[in-house]
C-alpha cells in the first residue's frame, strides 16, 4: 500500500468523521421550538388567560350561590326556590323551659294571634303548571280551574308542619277543653313530623345553681336556619282566595287517581 493510498483512506476517515459530528453537534437540531412563531405563542397566552379568567369568574359564583346549592341538594326544588331565594344564617334557639313566652300562654286569643303571625294558618298556594313535576307534584293530581289561572294548589312544607304542631299545643291537656269549646282542632298523627326531622346536632351542657352546681342540657344552641321570614312573607302574599267559587278545582279527569279513604 502506497502512501498516496493511505493519505485518501485518512482524508476520507477525516470526512466521515467530519460529517457525523456535523450531523450530531454541528448539524440541525433535533427538537423544534414550543412556538414557531409569535403569533403562535401569543395565541396561546391568550388561550391561557381566557381560561384562567373563565375558571376565576365560575368558582366566584359558585361560592356565591352556595346556599342555593345546598337547598337545591338537600330539599325538593318548589316554585319558592325561584320566586324568593333560598338563604341560610345562624339563630339561637330559645331553648328555655321554664320562662314563658308569648307561644306558650295558656289558651287564648293572645296566644292563638302569636301563632296565627307565624303563618300556621295560611291557606295553600298555587304552584305553575311549569314548576309541579319538579316540585313532585304528579299530572293527576288536584288542578286549579284553567279559568281561574290553572296550577296546581299546594302547601308550604314548613307552615304546615307549623299548623300541626300548633294542634299539637291545642291538644294539650291544660288547653283541650278551650279550644273543643271553639270547635277546633283535629288532634292525631301529628307526631309523625317530629321523627321525620331529626336533627343531627348535639346539645351540650351547662352548670346552674352555684351554691351546688348541677350539670342541665343546654337547648339554646345555634342552628344555622333558611330565611323563614322571606318564606313567611310570600307565602302570605301568594295565597290562594279565602272564598274560592265552586268551580275553582278542576273536576278529575279520567284516569286520574282516586283514593278509596285518606292515604
Amino acid at each position: 500500500m502506497d502512501a498516496h493510498e493511505d493519505d485518501s483512506r485518512r482524508e476520507s476517515g477525516e470526512l466521515l468523521l467530519a460529517e457525523e459530528d456535523g450531523t450530531l453537534w454541528g448539524g440541525k437540531e433535533t427538537s423544534a421550538p414550543a412556538c414557531s412563531s409569535f403569533a403562535v405563542c401569543l395565541l396561546r397566552l391568550v388561550a391561557l388567560v381566557l381560561l384562567f379568567l373563565v375558571g376565576t369568574l365560575f368558582g366566584f359564583h359558585w361560592r356565591g350561590d352556595l346556599d342555593g346549592l345546598c337547598s337545591r341538594h338537600v330539599s325538593r326544588y318548589s316554585t319558592i326556590m325561584k320566586e324568593v331565594g333560598i338563604q341560610y344564617s345562624l339563630h339561637e334557639f330559645n331553648g328555655s323551659l321554664l320562662k314563658e313566652n308569648v307561644f306558650r300562654q295558656d289558651a287564648g286569643p293572645e296566644v292563638d294571634a302569636a301563632w296565627e303571625s307565624l303563618g300556621a294558618n295560611y291557606r295553600g298556594v298555587r304552584i305553575p303548571p311549569e314548576d309541579a313535576e319538579q316540585s313532585g307534584l304528579a299530572t293527576d293530581q288536584v288542578k286549579i280551574n284553567s279559568k281561574y289561572g290553572g296550577g296546581f294548589p299546594a302547601n308550604v312544607e314548613g307552615l304546615h308542619h307549623l299548623h300541626c304542631l300548633n294542634l299539637l299545643r291545642q291538644s294539650l291537656y291544660y288547653n283541650y277543653d278551650y279550644y273543643h269549646a271553639e270547635g277546633e282542632g283535629a288532634f292525631t298523627n301529628n307526631d309523625y313530623i317530629v321523627r321525620h326531622h331529626v336533627y343531627s346536632g348535639v346539645l351540650g351542657q351547662v352548670w346552674i345553681y352555684p351554691e351546688n352546681p348541677e350539670p342541665y342540657v343546654d337547648f339554646n344552641t345555634q342552628h344555622r336556619c333558611k330565611n323563614f321570614e322571606a318564606i313567611r312573607r310570600w307565602a302570605e302574599e301568594n295565597q290562594l282566595p279565602q272564598n274560592p267559587p265552586a268551580d275553582f278545582l278542576q273536576p278529575p279527569s279520567e284516569g286520574d287517581r282516586i283514593y278509596g279513604q285518606m292515604p
